[in-house]
């Protein structure tokens, strides 16, 4: 039977029936492969939440009609300065001069993990470069602090987000609207005349204003990660914009968002503010550490002032990211299938040159 089996391998017949079995092989390695990829990159795409309402935390979320704001005791939201809340939006300036506005949820927030999602629209008669100062989303240790950076605080323990509108640096090479990120303990003042960019994590420009499209900024934290994600082209979709390690934040931290106009100014709103719970598991010893005693701080690769030599506001040499994980993915999918092909044909041309030995 051995010699039969040998036999039947290396006549024509036997020849072709091994060529099947090879091909049907590697079209198995092929699917499971493929089906590894696509797994993968589901696991990619839904790097971001998608809005599942089971880990929206409504106590932390601002949204219509609005109901809860105000400075009644039994309000979530608090509001100061020049903000209008309507039905349809919470203005924070009005398209004004010197005008300042905030809104703050009086709620804190003790999640280890959380995910905000913010929808805003700026928007104004001033024309290009002609228009500000932007909004800030904050998550800060305080509320309610009006200052001089977007109507906060310069001096703030936690974590802002700025959509600057108006470059205030005339030798900055930078195009605006630019967004950009801060960590802070109090002891670092935002230099509004430098866009703050001695102080920032890292940044991207988008353009944001008088879009007839919804705009939205997510900001996520977890796991000492700090991502922010900007969907504003109109194609729901997320794009990365800062993407850092090392960042550690407190629990029991105030949301908010504000904007400021000076001699240039913009309509700033607010239609939604949506907090999510991320699921994550942690060490024991993360379990049982207090984490409101935490003080802000980033680990850093380089100091924050780097940027003023680095014009994209970027850090070198952090990990990847879920779209560089998914091109990587995708490049070794379209090598395997390269090579499939390639060794098929040489396959075929080995088997015609053996027939003719026959």
């Amino acid at each position: 039977m051995e010699e039969l089996r040998l036999w039947r391998l290396y006549t024509p017949n036997g020849l072709a029936h091994g060529c099947v079995n090879k091909m049907v092989n590697f079209k198995g390695f092929l699917s499971t492969t493929l089906v590894f990829l696509i797994s993968e990159l589901c696991l990619v795409c839904c790097d971001m939440t998608d809005g599942n309402t089971e880990h929206l935390k409504r106590e932390n979320s601002l949204m219509k009609p609005y109901q809860g704001v105000g400075s009644s005791p039994s309000s979530q939201w608090d509001f100061s300065g020049s903000t209008l809340v309507t039905s349809s939006y919470v203005r924070l300036t009005p398209d004004e001069r010197s005008k300042q506005g905030s809104i703050w949820n009086t709620v804190p927030c003790y999640l280890k993990d959380w995910e905000m999602h913010v929808h805003f629209k700026v928007h104004g008669s001033g024309k290009k470069n002609l228009h500000g100062d932007g909004i800030a989303v904050w998550y800060t240790k305080d509320k309610l602090h009006q200052g001089p950076v977007f109507s906060n605080s310069a001096l703030f323990h936690g974590l802002a987000v700025f959509i600057d509108t108006y470059s205030n640096d005339d030798a900055t090479d930078r195009s605006f609207p630019y967004i950009s990120a801060m960590v802070n303990n109090g002891s670092v003042s935002y230099d509004h005349g430098k866009d703050g960019r001695a102080s920032e994590l890292g940044g991207c420009s988008a353009e944001i204003r008088n879009r007839e499209h919804d705009t939205y900024l997510a900001i996520r934290y977890s796991k000492g990660r700090l991502t922010v994600m900007v969907d504003v082209e109109d194609k729901n979709e997320w794009k990365e914009c800062i993407d850092i390690g090392g960042v550690r934040l407190p629990t029991g931290y105030f949301f908010g968002a504000s904007a400021a106009t000076g001699d240039l100014s913009d309509n700033h709103d607010i239609i939604s503010m949506k907090l999510y719970q991320l699921m994550v598991e942690h060490t024991p010893e993360e379990e049982n550490q207090d984490w409101t005693k935490i003080e802000p701080s980033v680990s850093l690769l380089k100091s924050p002032k780097d940027n003023i030599d680095d014009p994209t506001g970027n850090f070198r040499g952090t990990p990847l990211t879920g779209w560089k994980v998914f091109l990587l993915l995708l490049c070794a999918l379209l090598g395997i299938v390269v090579c499939g092909v390639v060794g098929a044909v040489v396959f075929q041309k080995r088997q015609e040159r053996n027939k003719r030995f026959y």
